[in-house]
């Protein structure tokens, strides 16, 4: 064997460095970290042995993050949210829109602020309810959903149409290639 395995042998650079000299590595097959390591390597080998640094981690807290905690404990937001829909903000993200915007105006306190940015998300809420039922009724709709149930059900709605445009601009000739044909009784003959 070329060198040892064992960590408190020597560091992985060492190693790596045995096992090309000994030819136990090819020069192509070497990593590629190993040259930037050559070329600069660190001040203090890093080794199993060596103490541990005193410096203390900062922690780093922006001003949103004071404020969107306070939000998420007094506030529970009952949304689903679609990591591929860039379109729409999160409830977290248009309240925090509004609080930024009150706050530059600065003519009220912290909790002045905190307490109208509620008051003007839900009346926006409000208004985008009434909206999509005013939609729903003209669309032939009876009764307005829950908000989150129409969020599920739009996006459901919104993936389907996604799905039939897709299989619309596919040729035939594809989308029999990409479902193979099943023969269910083949499946369960011993």
């Amino acid at each position: 064997m070329a060198q040892s395995r064992l960590e408190k042998i020597g560091t992985i650079f060492t190693r790596v460095q045995g096992l090309l000299r000994g030819g136990a590595m090819k020069a192509e097959d070497k990593p590629i970290w190993y040259d930037v390591y050559a070329a600069f390597p660190p001040k203090l080998e890093p080794r199993f042995d060596r103490p541990a640094s005193d410096i203390p981690v900062r922690t780093i807290f922006y001003a949103e993050d004071v404020v969107r905690a306070k939000l998420h404990k007094q506030n529970k937001p009952h949304e689903t949210i679609s990591l591929f829909d860039h379109k729409r903000g999160t409830q977290s993200q248009q309240f925090l829109q509004i609080y930024e915007q009150l706050k530059s105006q600065g003519a009220l306190d912290d909790q002045r602020i905190y307490e109208t940015a509620l008051d003007l998300l839900a009346e926006q809420r409000k208004q985008s309810r009434t909206d999509v039922t005013e939609d729903n009724l003209l669309a032939g709709e009876s009764e307005p959903e829950e908000p989150s149930k129409r969020t599920l059900l739009s996006d459901f709605q919104e993936a389907g149409e996604q799905q039939l445009q897709q299989q619309q601009t596919t040729p035939s000739k594809e989308k029999k290639e990409s479902t193979p044909a099943i023969n269910i009784q083949s499946l369960f003959k011993d």
